[in-house]
């Protein structure tokens, strides 16, 4: 692959940086700051967009700014999965402020340009990590995304926002700073350096002669690098996420498909991927424990949800659960796993904001949060509930949703690489993803309304709310049909 040092690409964080502080400028003029929102996502998307010949030619963007020490410096770069998560954060951030809009307004929440502030900051950290061509940029980038969604966590201002937004900062800041700060003290020590090998998934930073000369030492700094990015939120260290559904049900989109933890399981791909190598993985024995404690995190926060009634919790531990899978096929290295893994980085954050903002669409129109007090109130919210179905079907994966190509590439990973258990993992926890989707889409349509809930006095939400989720869910349905849209910049990442 070709690297070419080109400016372009520091356009897109120059866009998402800017943004932030013309929302503050615009201050209580709610046009104003909604619309620079607007055209500030719009325009990253097209600059990202733009870039997109020359990844798909098999090229990589790269612009360093500056050197801080030899070996370690703050460059920004983009190949095939940089592009991926690029395009989706500014994408997704142009129908989440339309959505925002009627759930702001529509509730009269408080301490809307901090909000606004903090939630283009947010994005401004993810369009960094996606763009992040060392580990330095990439540490950078992800502690901006867990301090300035703190206060978006924290947004109602009371005891339980508190509590759940304290959670939240001590896993991923505790996290960071015990073990993503050391692992990367440690790969600069054995490499001198902590620059990604961008266009090779095979040899990552570790030269074979490190790895053979200090194999224990290479893997205690991946240790370190798996528990320092909590908020892939594998477990143990996936509770902070269940905690931070106190927040506005637009932060949980945030959180769930945008920015949070799709930057978690991104900057583990990437670590996997371009800092370790496939060889490396496979030399060290470090694949396949990672992949059973992906699969692990699959089926018990999958059995969780069942057991959850409120139906953001229910999504949070769906979330935690589809996010192993990600993790499971990148860490099972085979071609196939690792395409499955890293299209459903696409693929979920379509479908999972979706499902929340389904959610709150539900509680603007009716304030129900209780699953079993929602009979019948698919008849009422008709568009609300039918985008929900379809994307709990890429959830539970059936085609031709996109959820299905996923887990029909990591399906095949897994019967590449021989793994029965994780193979059952996985087809279980497609049985598991019906089992709490369905009864939601059965109660809302086949059931008959609960006499102490007012259905006949419930409609849609707004359509500034309902309109994004419909469209949100009918790309999950065109991704389905047309899964080169993503295949092709995973293709010329790893050279399939």
């Amino acid at each position: 692959m070709k690297v070419i040092e080109s400016s372009l690409i520091l356009w897109p964080l120059l866009v998402t940086l800017i943004a932030p502080f013309l929302v503050l400028l615009a201050g209580k003029k709610i046009n104003a700051r909604e619309s620079v929102s607007f055209v500030a996502g719009t325009i990253t998307f097209a600059l990202v967009l733009s870039c997109a010949p020359t990844i798909l030619s098999g090229g990589i963007l790269r612009y360093e700014l500056f050197q801080i020490l030899p070996g370690i410096t703050l460059t920004i770069a983009m190949d095939g999965l940089g592009f991926i998560f690029a395009f989706i954060a500014p994408f997704l951030w142009v129908l989440a402020t339309s959505y925002n809009i009627g759930y702001m307004r529509s509730l009269k929440e408080h301490a809307q340009t901090r909000y606004y502030f903090c939630f283009g900051v947010a994005i401004f950290g993810a369009v960094g990590v996606a763009l992040s061509a060392n580990v330095f940029t990439l540490y950078l980038f992800y502690e901006v995304i867990s301090v300035f969604t703190y206060p978006l966590v924290a947004h109602h201002q009371d005891e339980e926002g508190f509590a759940g937004a304290k959670k939240y900062l001590v896993y991923l800041m505790g996290a960071s700073k015990l073990f993503l700060l050391p692992a990367m003290v440690l790969t600069y020590v054995l490499t001198g350096t902590l620059d990604f090998p961008l266009g090779d998934i095979h040899s990552g930073i570790f030269s074979k002669e490190v790895v053979a000369s200090h194999p224990d030492l290479v893997r205690l700094t991946y240790v370190l690098f798996i528990a320092g990015l909590a908020k892939a939120a594998l477990m143990p260290l996936h509770n902070w996420l269940p905690s931070a559904m106190v927040a506005p049900t637009p932060v949980s989109a945030l959180l769930h498909a945008v920015a949070v933890v799709k930057a978690g399981v991104f900057s583990v791909s990437r670590i996997i991927l371009s800092g370790f190598g496939t060889e490396t993985m496979t030399t060290l024995g470090l694949s396949l424990p990672t992949a059973y404690l992906a699969g692990f995190t699959i089926v018990v926060a999958s059995l969780i949800a069942l057991t959850k009634d409120d139906i953001k919790a229910r999504l949070a531990y769906s979330t935690v659960s589809q996010l192993s899978y990600v993790v499971l096929g990148v860490a099972l290295v085979a071609p196939m796993a690792v395409q499955g893994g890293l299209l459903h980085i696409g693929h979920h954050a379509f479908s999972k904001i979706t499902l929340f903002f389904g959610a709150g669409a539900i509680y603007v129109a009716s304030h129900l949060k209780s699953i079993k007090k929602m009979n019948g109130l698919g008849r009422r919210m008709p568009w609300t509930f039918g985008a929900f179905g379809l994307a709990s079907l890429s959830m539970i994966g059936v085609p031709p949703v996109c959820g299905f190509v996923s887990k029909w590439y990591l399906v095949n990973g897994a019967l590449q690489q021989e793994q029965l258990i994780l193979l059952i993992a996985l087809l279980g926890s497609t049985i598991l993803n019906a089992g709490y989707f369905v009864p939601i889409f059965y109660r809302a349509f086949f059931l008959e309304p609960d006499p102490s809930v007012p259905i006949s006095e419930y409609k849609e939400a707004p359509v500034c709310m309902v309109a994004p989720l419909v469209m949100t869910s009918v790309v999950s349905v065109l991704l389905g049909f047309f899964p080169d849209i993503f295949q092709n910049f995973i293709r010329a990442f790893g050279g399939y």
